[in-house]
């Protein structure tokens, strides 16, 4: 009997473990703090709901959503998050709708520092689908949890929004709350995460469009057999500098959650430092040499992983407020000279060269510039083609 027991209690311990599985993410955001002035002045989350839309990179038959309370002062109450296929604007495809569970329960306390996984949920998501998340909140922090350049309109009512509530006359935001990451069942699928700045978070893109060069970058995957199982994941914040300053946790101290944090990772893309240098004050030389250490720390702790790294080279300012002369221009050559030759990267993309003026290379392409800083619609789409090619030849170059 004692050996029965001992089989039995193996036998649902592999069950369990082969019902776990592996995740991979299809969508993720850069978790930041969200303050009072990011916020409209009439909002009032306590006792409401936000419907909150995202575009996933890859499909999958069970999918699963992570939440954050991470910089949030008090515990955020939630009395129930559910998923549904958009339709327009704040509308949704109500059969499709599905509640999460969190433990075998709709709500869920998230304390704060911390975050949350729910259950499995039996979904077929569609590749490069449109996702609706609609939150209902008990109590919540006054001091929000959340992503500021979200692109993408949510909605807010008040009292629970149930799939067959109507959310138009909602209150409407640019931000996201919340909401970390989507992760689907594995299968074979991986990821790619990209740590980034308010290029990679899509400054200069139009809202609700989804044509940030992330978005371009996975549709052109999506389209290629060798690489359809691969998801794109946006973690770039605007602002954010790699060693110190600008906005939001700088990369050094947010490269092991919000990129090794993520599941099924294969690869990261590293592109980020422009406002670091744009930012130097008469040290451009010596920032120049924190980025590059910065970049090999990176390196080191993914590949110890078996994660391979690709840097992606710095693209002009010219024109824009960060030009102030030789010293921040010099400091972006040298720079982007070792990310092509330090050896150090697995592989180089070189957005640099790509979106450079020919007869300016200090300047970007006029054709693709929005600000003189950040690409435009157009701009977003080369990076993105160019991106997903360099995806595609390395997963060529890999094939047996």
């Amino acid at each position: 009997m004692r050996h029965y027991v001992s089989v039995m209690l193996l036998l649902l311990a592999m069950m369990a473990h082969a019902a776990d599985g592996k995740w991979a993410g299809t969508w993720a955001t850069a978790i930041e703090p969200v303050g009072k002035n990011d916020l409209p002045d009439n909002l009032d989350l306590a006792n409401s709901s936000i419907r909150q839309v995202v575009k996933v990179s890859t499909g999958g038959r069970e999918i699963r959503l992570r939440l954050s309370n991470e910089f949030s002062e008090k515990p955020i109450e939630i009395r129930s998050v559910w998923v549904a296929d958009t339709r327009d604007s704040s509308d949704v495809d109500r059969k499709t709708a599905r509640s999460l569970y969190f433990g075998g329960r709709k709500a869920v306390t998230i304390e704060p520092g911390k975050t949350v996984t729910s259950d499995a949920l039996a979904y077929g998501l569609k590749p490069l689908q449109l996702l609706a998340i609609t939150i209902s909140y008990g109590a919540v922090s006054a001091k929000a949890t959340g992503h500021r350049g979200s692109r993408t309109t949510s909605y807010v009512v008040k009292g629970e929004g149930r799939p067959r509530r109507s959310f138009n006359g909602a209150l409407r935001l640019e931000r996201w709350l919340n909401i970390a990451a989507v992760e689907v069942r594995a299968d074979g699928k991986k990821s790619i995460a990209i740590l980034g700045n308010s290029i990679t978070d899509g400054r200069g893109s139009d809202t609700d469009r989804q044509n940030r060069w992330p978005d371009r970058m996975a549709e052109a995957l999506a389209g290629n057999a060798l690489t359809s199982g691969i998801g794109v994941l946006n973690l770039g914040i605007g602002g954010n500098c790699v060693v110190a300053g600008g906005l939001g946790p700088t990369a050094l101290n947010r490269f092991d959650t919000d990129i090794l944090g993520q599941n099924g990772l294969e690869a990261v893309v590293v592109f980020e430092g422009i406002n670091d240098i744009g930012g130097a004050q008469g040290n451009c030389e010596r920032r120049a040499g924190e980025l590059i250490e910065a970049y090999k720390l990176f390196v080191d702790k993914a590949h110890k992983r078996g994660i391979k790294v690709y840097g992606a080279t710095i693209t002009p300012f010219g024109n824009s407020f960060y030009d102030a002369g030789f010293f921040r221009e010099a400091a972006r050559q040298t720079v982007n000279r070792w990310i092509r030759t330090g050896g150090a990267f697995d592989g180089v993309i070189d957005f640099d060269m790509l979106m450079r003026d020919s007869e300016c290379p200090a300047k970007l392409r006029r054709q693709w510039q929005s600000d003189w800083l950040h690409p435009n619609a157009e701009g977003y789409e080369a990076m993105g083609r160019m991106a997903a090619q360099f995806i595609i030849d390395e997963q060529t170059k890999a094939e047996p």
